[in-house]
C-alpha cells in the first residue's frame, strides 16, 4: 500500500510517496497524487513515512541522512545507471549531463542524461539538482531553479 506524508521545508511543501517502507516518490508540492504520478504510481493514503525523519534532517543540515532510505526506483536500464550514477555527487558539489555520461561511458549521451534526470520521480534522495548545464548554468530542475539553487547553496553551507 502506498502511503504519503507532506513534510513543511523552506523550499515549499516537500512530499513523498513510500510503498512498504521503500520511497517511489518525493518532490516539492503538497499534492500526493501529483508527486506519485511522476513515478506512475497511484492510490496513496496519508500517513507517516519513515523517510521523513531523513528529509527533516537533511534540512536540518544532515544531507547524509537521505543515503540511508531504502528507495524503489523504476525506469530503463540506462536511467538507473544515471540515477545510481548521481547518488554518487558529494552534497553541494555539481557535475554536467556531459561529464555524467562519459563517467557511463556514452560521452555522447549528455541529454540522454538531462532525461533521466528530468523524470527522476524521487527528487532529494536521488539529487539531480547536482547536475547543470555544460556552461556551469543551473539548467532546468522538475522543481523550478528556484529550489535547486537553494538546496545547492544549503548543502555548501554544510
Amino acid at each position: 500500500m502506498l502511503t504519503h506524508t507532506t513534510i513543511a521545508t523552506p523550499d515549499g511543501p516537500f512530499t513523498v510517496v513510500e510503498d512498504d517502507g521503500a520511497v517511489v516518490a518525493a518532490g516539492w508540492s503538497d499534492s500526493a497524487d501529483a508527486v506519485a504520478a511522476r513515478a506512475g504510481r497511484s492510490g496513496s493514503v496519508e500517513g507517516e513515512c519513515a523517510s521523513a525523519s531523513a528529509v527533516r534532517g537533511y534540512y536540518e543540515g544532515g544531507a547524509e541522512a537521505l543515503a540511508r532510505v531504502p528507495l524503489d526506483l523504476r525506469g530503463t536500464v540506462f536511467r538507473q545507471r544515471v540515477w545510481d550514477a548521481l547518488t554518487t555527487i558529494p552534497p553541494g558539489e555539481t557535475r554536467t549531463y556531459g561529464s555524467i555520461a562519459t563517467a557511463l561511458g556514452s560521452p555522447g549521451a549528455s541529454r540522454a542524461v538531462g532525461g533521466a534526470c528530468g523524470a527522476n520521480p524521487i527528487a532529494l534522495f536521488i539529487p539531480c539538482h547536482r547536475v547543470g548545464g555544460a556552461s556551469g548554468a543551473l539548467t532546468g530542475f522538475a522543481w523550478g531553479v528556484d529550489i535547486k539553487r537553494s538546496l545547492l547553496a544549503r548543502e555548501r553551507g554544510l
